[in-house]
């Protein structure tokens, strides 16, 4: 796989959101073919891998630490603090004590000395950025994260934050049928040579072009509480994927591999991060980067899906609660 520009990071061109191995989507695979999938992940080239205290209420970031404590120096580890769940309830704790203590919760859980990338995984409005983005720093002064990342934050505070200490990238939710980072953010880390790390860049499966409606999916896939994936926003939505599978053909690749295709096309500072506990899916993503879209092509995508094509918010309004990247303008 090609490799990008992150930070002071050279990662893989598209990298691997682990959180499908122990969180989000239903029942997570055992740990066992966890560990094997991290192990197969690296094989095909992936060299970031992403990961969160969340995820799992960490295990996610157990299951990476067992599996992968030996082979550590081959990979970019990324990690998120600030978000986790207490008492089954999900807690929004971004406080500096707070960020400090989570970060040596992870390095303990991941069996490694240094966390490579560790983000704020959600921006809490009530505690100032620069005293989370000062926290960060001084955890990057006692050598227990390499670099900071900021998840989910609009352009303005992405600025407040910067002006405290050097943010290397941010991540949000950024795909074909979500385009909220182009509304400010996306634009920002541009001018301020900051990466973007794409997460759900395949529509949390829609893309993929194999996702049924909210009522089909498991008890305990978060996609049960997104609005897309419900009447009456669904059924307009399904549509758009005939014109996606029709212009896949045309490529020669899948639905995934054009999507992602697309993301890797929009800007040289954009990484992908595809999550998934299907081998076969996995290997499928990474091949992604070998597709190559012509300016034709990625006008038709554009006309296709995009703001006013695709129906139904991304969150519901309690998860919106907690987002501050930008809506799209009225």
């Amino acid at each position: 796989m090609r490799t990008r520009r992150l930070g002071p990071f050279e990662v893989s061109a598209i990298g691997f959101g682990c959180m499908n191995l122990s969180h989000g989507y239903g029942v997570p695979p055992d740990t066992d073919s966890g560990a094997r999938m991290l192990h197969r992940v690296l094989e095909c080239g992936y060299r970031l891998l992403d990961t969160a205290t969340l995820y799992g209420r960490g295990a996610n970031e157990r299951l990476i630490g067992e599996a992968l404590c030996q082979r550590r120096g081959e990979f970019i580890l990324a990690s998120k603090c600030g978000l986790s769940v207490v008492d089954g309830k999900r807690v929004l704790d971004v406080r500096p004590q707070s960020i400090k203590r989570s970060c040596e919760e992870s390095l303990r859980r991941l069996k490694t000395e240094v966390i490579d990338l560790y983000y704020l995984h959600r921006y809490d409005r009530a505690v100032p950025i620069e005293d989370c983005v000062g926290a960060l720093a001084e955890l990057v002064t006692e050598g227990k994260i390499r670099a900071i990342g900021l998840s989910e934050v609009s352009a303005a505070t992405l600025r407040r934050a910067h002006k405290v200490h050097r943010i290397a990238a941010v991540q949000s939710e950024y795909s074909l049928w979500t385009r909220n980072p182009e509304f400010g953010v996306l634009e920002a880390c541009r001018e301020l040579d900051i990466g973007f790390v794409a997460f759900s860049p395949l529509g949390r499966g829609f893309l993929a072009g194999a996702v049924p409606a909210a009522t089909e999916f498991a008890p305990g896939d978060i996609r049960r509480f997104i609005p897309r994936f419900h009447p009456p926003y669904f059924d307009a939505n399904r549509k758009l994927l005939v014109g996606l599978a029709r212009l896949a053909q045309e490529a020669g690749c899948t639905m995934a591999q054009l999507s992602l295709a697309w993301l890797l096309a929009k800007a040289a500072h954009i990484v992908p991060i595809p999550g998934t506990a299907q081998l076969a899916h996995m290997q499928e993503n990474a091949r992604a980067d070998e597709v190559r879209l012509d300016a034709a092509v990625m006008a038709q995508l554009e006309v296709l899906i995009n703001p006013q094509t695709v129906q139904g918010p991304r969150y519901d309004t309690a998860q919106q609660a907690d987002i501050d990247t930008e809506e799209r303008p009225t």
